[in-house]
């Protein structure tokens, strides 16, 4: 089957990339179709974190030229004769932070449904594939990825709304559920921003008694009441806020990464037995912190990172049926490299979504 169209984006190039300086260029080196693989006409990118980092070979050296967006949603225009769920051209679908895993039967992750642990991982975007071809992201007009890995998007979700769950949503939602949220559970959510959040919209709507939102100062206090949360602590205002909310949280997630976040005050929080997960990817180290933080009250910490395929379905539609509403900025994806500056510049609030106008 022959294709009429070209694989082509924002590439970055350098680090200076990351500072909104892409340059739009067709992508080297694209992955063979297979018959596994689905071909996506793009029309929303959520914009994240991580594709900053990669720009700015923040995690690490880039392989330039990048594409970066992993948070996709479009049009499957070309499905191969075994692909999996029954994609059809036409369908409206959506790939998050993966594209692929050796999904064979003698891999512990893949065989259990944890696809997103799998040592042969290959991200959405400036990774390799075995055969030495590269993945390339979502600020582009098509993508092609292998169908364990792409999502039939539900149709009560609007699409610049489903993008930003790709990533940002699952990266939330997973920990929450995997660690019990829930009736009876009282959830602190550290960082309330593009990733945060969407944990407090989950948390409430997956029933958490209480939930909590952790910042620095009061600027987003008013934006997270109105988000569904129930309290609001500003670490750097409120006064002796660790001694008063002591012991009052089951469950923190901290979407944050700065190494003099004040880990051992977060602790503080936690009841006897309760847990704390660690999702924000830093480019330095986290504070140093002791073991009479965990030993004392027999508390557990962790990290949690994206959620395999079958989860991000569950969320995606989970989302529709509580009727989610993220907080979402549109900008065109003509525009990208503004909307790189304004997201570096902490203007979002709290997600930013690409809007690929010539396919809508």
């Amino acid at each position: 089957m022959s294709q009429d169209y070209k694989f082509e984006g924002w590439l970055g190039k350098d680090k200076e990339s990351a500072q909104g300086n892409m340059v739009w260029g067709e992508f080297p080196h694209v992955k063979p179709f297979e018959e596994t693989d689905v071909d996506i006409q793009i029309t929303h990118c959520g914009i994240c974190g991580s594709d900053l980092h990669t720009l700015s070979s923040g995690w690490g050296p880039t392989p330039y030229p990048c594409c970066v967006g992993h948070e996709i949603v479009g049009k499957a225009v070309r499905v191969g004769s075994k692909v999996e769920k029954g994609i059809k051209v036409g369908d409206r679908v959506g790939v998050g932070a993966q594209n692929s895993s050796c999904l064979k039967p003698d891999c512990q992750e893949c065989s259990e449904g944890l696809e997103n642990h799998c040592q042969h991982t290959v991200n959405t975007f400036a990774d390799q594939y075995p055969d030495g071809s590269y993945s390339y992201g979502g600020y582009a007009d098509y993508h092609r990825c292998p169908s364990h890995f792409v999502m039939k998007i539900p149709d009560g979700l609007p699409s610049e709304e489903a993008a930003p769950m790709l990533c940002g949503g699952v990266t939330l939602y997973s920990p929450l559920k995997n660690n019990g949220c829930g009736p009876g559970k009282t959830v602190g959510i550290v960082g309330v921003g593009g990733l945060g959040h969407f944990g407090v919209l989950f948390a409430k709507a997956l029933g958490a008694d209480k939930v909590v939102g952790i910042s620095r100062s009061n600027a987003k206090r008013d934006d997270v009441l109105k988000l569904g949360a129930d309290e609001y602590i500003a670490t750097s205002e409120d006064k002796d806020w660790a001694t008063h909310h002591a012991r009052s949280l089951d469950l923190i997630i901290s979407t944050v990464s700065s190494p003099n976040m004040p880990l051992m005050e977060y602790l503080q929080l936690l009841k006897v037995k309760g847990t704390f997960i660690q999702v924000g990817a830093p480019e330095d180290q986290l504070p140093q912190f002791n073991a009479f933080a965990f030993i004392g009250k027999g508390v557990k910490f962790g990290g949690s990172m994206i959620g395999p395929p079958w989860q991000i379905e569950e969320m995606l539609n989970f989302a529709a049926e509580k009727k989610i509403k993220p907080w979402i900025n549109k900008y065109p994806m003509k525009d990208a490299n503004q909307a790189i500056k304004e997201f570096n510049a902490g203007k979002p609030r709290f997600r930013i979504t690409l809007v690929n106008e010539k396919h809508l």
